[in-house]
Formats: structure tokens, C-alpha cells, sequence
């Protein structure tokens, strides 16, 4: 069952705060990685490319969790919890967007030029908790 984003979760997650992503690796043992986020209705959406550790955990086993934090205030933060699903990111959107979000204008023209062979894909998590402080 998914859970709703609070207010004060959303307004972390859509400002440009830089978030950590957990998997699990195949040995059980975590895999950490530093992600850019955006929200698509309640879930959290992430870009990367198919292949990397990140993609192939959740693949495999779709827990995540994620944390955000405020870098104007490092006390509010939100974790989510939650499963994920991977799809092929379809004209690259979401990196195009996330991009423009942290870096600007323009920030995404990068990846309009990647090579066809560099796919793309959208980690999305629904969140079944959402945790941490976010006043």
C-alpha cells in the first residue's frame, strides 16, 4: 500500500537537495548512491543509466530507501521507503528534467547527446513510509 507525500516531504524533494539511495546488493550487504530526485504524483522518480549497481539491485530485490535533506536547513529531512520499478527512460525526459532542476537551464543538453547505447531509465519508488523531519 502506498503512502502520500506530506507537504513539508514534497517541498524537500522538489527543491534541488541532493539524495542518498539504498539498495541491497546480491551478498545482502548495502550499496549507497548519491542521486538527484524529482516527485511524480506521491512516488519519487530518480534518473540513471540501465546497467549501473543501483539499476541491477533493484532489478533484482525493489526495496529502497531514500534520503533527502534540506541543504538550507540539514535538520528537515525525509526518508522514503518503498519499492521500486525500473523502465526505460523514453527521450531521456527525466534526465533532461532532473538536469535542468540542479544545474539549470540547459543543464540537460547532455544528455540529448549520449550515444543511443547509453539507455537510460527511471528508478521509481512508491513510498510505503515516509519518515524523518521535515517541520
Amino acid at each position: 500500500m502506498s503512502v502520500p507525500l506530506s507537504d513539508s516531504a514534497r517541498q524537500i524533494l522538489d527543491a534541488p537537495n541532493i539524495g542518498v539511495l539504498a539498495t541491497l546488493n546480491p551478498d545482502g550487504s548495502p550499496q549507497t548512491s548519491v542521486v538527484w530526485v524529482g516527485t511524480d504524483g506521491d512516488d519519487v522518480v530518480i534518473s540513471s543509466e540501465a546497467g549501473r549497481r543501483k539499476v541491477l539491485n533493484l532489478e533484482r530485490d525493489p526495496r529502497a530507501s531514500l534520503s533527502v535533506f534540506d541543504l538550507a536547513d540539514p535538520d528537515r529531512y525525509v526518508e522514503i521507503r518503498g519499492l521500486a520499478t525500473v523502465t526505460e527512460d523514453e527521450g531521456r525526459r527525466l534526465a533532461v528534467e532532473l538536469a535542468e532542476k540542479y544545474e539549470g537551464a540547459g543543464g540537460g543538453e547532455e544528455y540529448l547527446r549520449l550515444p543511443p547505447e547509453k539507455v537510460r531509465v527511471v528508478i521509481r519508488i512508491t513510498p510505503r513510509r515516509v519518515l524523518g523531519y521535515a517541520a
